[in-house]
């Protein structure tokens, strides 16, 4: 298997990990919230990059789009 697709599966198990803890939600639901975000979109699309950051900054990008209903980065 590709490295960047086993980076992306892992981070993309991390935030249904993330999200069944923080809003106490069942997996399928924790999935469905994951797989229809600007996020996953993002996180798939090897171009962006985002597979290479850590799955925490990627769960806080989803946090932000579930709140705010946009994808933004924050500057540091």
């Amino acid at each position: 298997m590709d490295p960047k697709k086993i980076l992306i599966e892992g981070i993309i198990q991390d935030l249904v990990s993330y999200i069944c803890e923080d809003k106490g939600v069942a997996i399928d639901e924790a999935m469905t919230i994951v797989y229809n975000s600007i996020v996953y979109t993002k996180l798939i699309e090897e171009a962006t990059g985002l597979y290479i950051e850590g799955s925490a900054y990627v769960y806080e990008l989803l946090k932000d789009e579930l709140d705010e209903g946009v994808l933004k980065q924050k500057e540091i």
